[in-house]
C-alpha cells in the first residue's frame, strides 16, 4: 500500500488547483490525465520542491541515485515515514528532494477467502488531495536521466484499519506546500501531521476491473453494490 490510485481531472483543473503549470512537451508526449488507474512505473504528475511552479511527470517507483538497475524502483513505490530518515534509499531525498503527489482517490483491496475485493478512497472535503512523496534523479547506462518518486505511508488510523494497516501520508491543503519548504525539518513535520479518518475520507467498493492495470476508463471508479458494507462500517 499505496499501490494504485486515480487522478481523473483535466490538466486545466489540476493547474488551477495547485497554481502550477504543465510543461507543454510533457502533455504532448504522455497525455497523463485523466488517469483512472495510476500504477507503478507510469509517469505521473508531481510537484517538487525544486520546481514548485510546474507539474512534472515522474516515474512512480523511486530509483536511488546509486542504483545499478532501474528495476529496483518496483520495490520502492512506498516509503515508511517513520523510518525514511534511516534508509539509504530515502534519507537524502527526505532532506533535499520532497514532492507532492496529487490524486483524487486511491485503491485498496480487502481479502475475503480467495477473493480480493477492491475499494476506492476519496476525500469528503476536496476533489483533489495530496500525498507527501520523495523524488530522485538517476542516470541509466546511456546517460539519460530518469526522475522517479515514492509515496510516504504511515500507520492507519483506527477507523481506517479495516481497509489496510498502512495508509498514505495525506497533506492537509492549508499546509501541503509547507512540505516543499527547505527550511522545515521533515521528520518533525511528519510527526506533527494530523491524521485523516473516515469522517474526512469516503470508502466505497468498485469494480474488479481495476485489478487489471490495462483497464483505464471512468467505469472503474464507479461505486458497485457491496452487500456486506454494513459489516465493514
Amino acid at each position: 500500500m499505496c499501490g494504485r490510485s486515480s487522478l481523473t481531472v483535466t490538466e486545466k483543473e489540476l493547474e488551477a488547483r495547485f497554481n502550477a503549470s504543465f510543461y507543454s512537451e510533457d502533455l504532448e508526449r504522455y497525455n497523463p490525465i485523466p488517469n483512472y488507474n495510476m500504477a507503478p512505473s507510469q509517469k505521473l504528475p508531481v510537484i517538487t520542491n525544486t520546481d514548485p511552479d510546474h507539474i512534472n511527470l515522474y516515474r512512480w517507483g523511486l530509483i536511488p541515485f546509486w542504483a545499478k538497475d532501474e528495476k529496483i524502483g518496483y520495490k520502492m513505490i512506498n516509503a515508511r515515514s517513520e523510518t525514511a530518515a534511516e534508509k539509504p534509499a530515502f534519507r537524502q531525498a527526505l532532506q533535499k528532494r520532497r514532492c507532492i503527489w496529487p490524486i483524487d482517490g486511491y485503491y485498496e483491496w480487502i481479502k475475503k477467502g480467495k477473493e480480493k475485493i477492491p475499494y476506492r478512497v476519496t476525500s469528503n472535503q476536496q476533489a483533489i488531495f495530496s500525498i507527501a512523496g520523495l523524488w530522485e534523479s538517476w542516470k541509466d547506462e546511456t546517460g539519460e536521466t530518469v526522475h522517479s518518486f515514492t509515496v510516504l505511508t504511515r500507520a492507519s488510523t483506527p477507523t481506517m484499519m479495516f481497509l489496510h494497516h498502512r495508509m498514505p501520508v495525506l497533506l492537509p491543503r492549508e499546509i501541503e506546500r509547507d512540505w516543499l519548504e527547505e527550511s522545515i525539518d521533515p521528520t518533525v513535520f511528519l510527526e506533527e501531521l494530523p491524521l485523516f479518518g473516515t469522517d474526512e475520507l469516503h470508502v466505497y467498493r468498485v469494480s474488479k476491473q481495476v485489478n487489471n492495470v490495462r483497464n483505464n476508463h471512468k467505469e472503474i471508479i464507479e461505486e458497485v453494490e457491496d452487500l456486506e458494507q454494513g459489516e465493514l462500517f
